[in-house]
């Protein structure tokens, strides 16, 4: 047994060619583009939110996506349902709005920006005065 192809009928060893030059460059650029991704401290600072609503009660679940044009992480109230926010990241507008945004459940962008940390910002509770 071994790791080489079975042989078609009248074909020998000696027949075949088995050395191929690819070009790489050609061959990269024929592949498909690599999905967006977050970086390792972008997860960082959105974990790190989520972690926070989570012992507030306030998420449950979230879900990442890597598409062709945008990395997206959904959170979600209860994992049946629509999401309740996405944080996206969408490099082809980091010249212009800012890469990064968060949605609501209706579609509404509720903050744009350049810096993740300061996108992020939408989900810190205002303080309240509490009289007694």
């Amino acid at each position: 047994m071994t790791d080489e192809p079975d042989l078609h009928d009248g074909e020998t060893r000696s027949a075949r060619q088995t050395d191929v030059v690819v070009d790489l460059n050609s061959y990269r650029g024929a592949r498909e583009p690599l999905p967006i991704t977050f970086h390792r401290t972008e997860l960082d600072q959105i974990l790190w939110v989520y972690g926070r609503m989570v012992g507030e009660g306030e998420w449950r679940d979230y879900a990442l996506d890597h598409l062709s044009d945008k990395a997206v992480f959904s959170v979600f109230k209860r994992s049946g349902e629509m999401p309740l926010y996405r944080i996206e990241k969408n490099p082809k507008l980091a010249a212009k709005q800012g890469a990064y945004s968060v949605v609501n459940t209706h579609g509404m962008i509720l903050k744009r920006g350049h810096e993740l940390k300061q996108v992020l910002k939408v989900f810190d509770k205002l303080l309240k005065l509490v009289k007694s």
